[in-house]
């Protein structure tokens, strides 16, 4: 068996640096995770007093106990529009994640109404849009625990139009065969009335659920006409007259019930009992000191690839070519994989390796796990000679074109075209994780610093005026700091470049779970139609 042999000593005064550094970092991104869920829970009296249970307790309650739950996007929009990352934070106004419920595994959205009533901001719809994306590449249900005030009108210049892709979707999930369940806890309003209208079935709430295009206020402003909730868009309304809700029940624990009753009565696959695998021979918790603190320090990569693979063994492919590329075989809880990872810039050989790595597993259907940590292509007169965009450009068309499913985890550097050479968002990755210490951006901060530097001395030199060494030293400044800002996880998360930052030492059991989710896929019959079940 080609079993990697670790160098990694944990004893080590640089592997406690290490250690310390990842969970500052782990830390920083759990404190406001919890100041999102601190938010929410505020609300918990209001709820309480109208006799409804709050979204993060609907979604527990959905979602089959012990059976696994990836929540993803947690910090959608974090220091971005209403979102202060303190009191204020929001993680993108809802819970969505991919969980399972009656057995069966599906996407589950949820709005988060105790924060600003739930209505959308601009991340908030991106988010809610890649739970949809989630749901129809992987051919899994989509639940909707909706109460919503609809889309935020401060940011409507920046909803309205995309919001349409929303309906859109729901109406190509329909299409693909693909059901659809909203339970209307509270309001759902304007836009938001068609998320339970383009769904295949509805859960009302007796005395909660307000279903409308517009409410008693535009009502009388628009047509003069005095109307209250009730009459415009009551539950009773649209379980008794229009015909809009299956199912009504009395309070948002029987909604949620009655959602769990009808996935358990479709004729859908259970969700695949987490696979187990072979164990790694070393000890998960040592990936919180695989990377050292100082960004210009180099680490094995393989290092990673021995802690989540099973039994530690890996193939390498073409080793000792292309070396700073590593490609090779495992497998992760059974399942076999091509991984891909990075120690150092991506060589004119590295491309030429990974590049046919891709196709190989492209042909045998072998999904492919993309471990992140490069400066990007190497560039340099020698690097240009060998072909550098030549071959860069053939790994990225593989990437691009690869039909098996691509998982990419960010472990450390992502940097210029290197994040699209290994398939980061831009290239549709089926899912992509960041660890804290991810870093995503054109160049380093101390690069781009560098650079404009150069370019400002040269145009003086051609404009024949001298340099300002004082201004330019304070412009070098701000581009570096800027940049490094711009780069760390958080900034990354929060737009959205990643489906979350997760724990280093939950990597195996997110792959494995992910694999998972894509065999199942692969497996599954759809019964399509040419436009959706239509509503009656």
């Amino acid at each position: 068996m080609p079993v990697i042999s670790s160098r990694l000593n944990p004893s080590s005064d640089e592997f406690q640096a290490a250690r310390a550094a990842m969970e500052d970092k782990l830390a920083s991104a759990r404190e406001l995770e919890e100041k999102v869920r601190a938010n929410s829970a505020s609300k918990r009296a209001r709820f309480t007093e109208r006799g409804q249970i709050l979204p993060r307790e609907r979604v527990a309650q959905l979602a089959d106990r012990g059976a696994p739950f990836i929540e993803l996007s947690t910090l959608a929009g974090l220091k971005m529009h209403d979102d202060d990352g303190g009191r204020g934070a929001s993680g993108g106004g809802s819970v969505v994640g991919i969980g399972v419920v009656a057995g069966k595994r599906c996407v589950i959205s949820a709005s988060d109404s105790a924060i600003k009533g739930g209505t959308v901001a601009p991340m908030g719809l991106k988010k809610g849009l890649r739970a949809q994306e989630i749901a129809l590449e992987n051919r899994l249900p989509m639940i909707h625990l909706v109460e919503s005030g609809g889309a935020n009108l401060l940011y409507q210049a920046e909803i309205f139009v995309d919001g349409g892709r929303s309906f859109a979707n729901q109406a190509r999930l329909s299409a693909a065969g693909i059901p659809q369940i909203a339970v209307v806890h509270g309001s759902s309003t304007a836009g938001g009335a068609y998320l339970p209208g383009l769904s295949d079935y509805v859960v009302l709430v007796r005395g909660q659920s307000k279903i409308f295009l517009a409410g008693p206020p535009l009502v009388k402003a628009a047509i003069g006409e005095d109307a209250d909730d009730e009459s415009l868009g009551g539950a009773d309304l649209h379980a008794e007259v229009t015909g809009l809700g299956e199912y009504i029940v009395d309070t948002d624990a029987e909604a949620v019930a009655c959602a769990r009753e009808i996935m358990d009565k479709l004729k859908w696959d259970p969700a695949t009992p987490p696979g187990a695998g072979t164990a790694p021979l070393f000890d998960a918790d040592e990936l919180m000191g695989v990377i050292p603190p100082d960004d210009r320090t180099p680490w094995d990569v393989r290092e990673v690839i021995a802690r989540i693979v099973d039994g530690s063994d890996f193939l390498a492919f073409k080793e000792r070519y292309g070396a700073e590329t590593v490609c090779g075989h495992a497998r992760m809880g059974g399942r076999l994989v091509g991984i891909i990872g990075n120690n150092g810039p991506i060589q004119p050989e590295g491309s030429m390796k990974a590049g046919q790595f891709i196709q190989l597993c492209d042909q045998s259907g072998t999904p492919i796990v993309f471990l992140q940590n490069t400066t990007g292509y190497m560039v340099g007169t020698r690097a240009e000679r060998d072909g550098a965009i030549k071959h860069g450009s053939k790994m990225i068309q593989a990437v691009a074109n690869a039909r098996v499913p691509k998982l990419t985890i960010v472990l450390g550097g992502s940097f210029g075209a290197g994040n699209y050479g290994m398939c980061g968002r831009g290239f549709d990755p089926r899912f992509i994780f960041a660890w804290p210490t991810a870093r995503t951006a054109v160049m380093g901060g101390a690069q781009a610093a560098k650079v404009m530097e150069i370019v400002t001395r040269a145009k003086n030199t051609r404009d024949g005026q001298e340099t300002d060494e004082d201004a330019l030293s304070q412009m070098s400044a701000m581009i570096e700091q800027g940049l490094n800002e711009q780069s760390q996880a958080l900034f990354g998360t929060a737009r959205l470049w990643d489906d979350g930052i997760i724990d280093p030492r939950d990597t195996r059991a997110i792959l494995i779970e992910c694999l998972n989710i894509c065999a199942e896929a692969e497996a599954r019959t759809l019964r399509p139609n040419t436009f959706g079940v239509a509503r009656f």
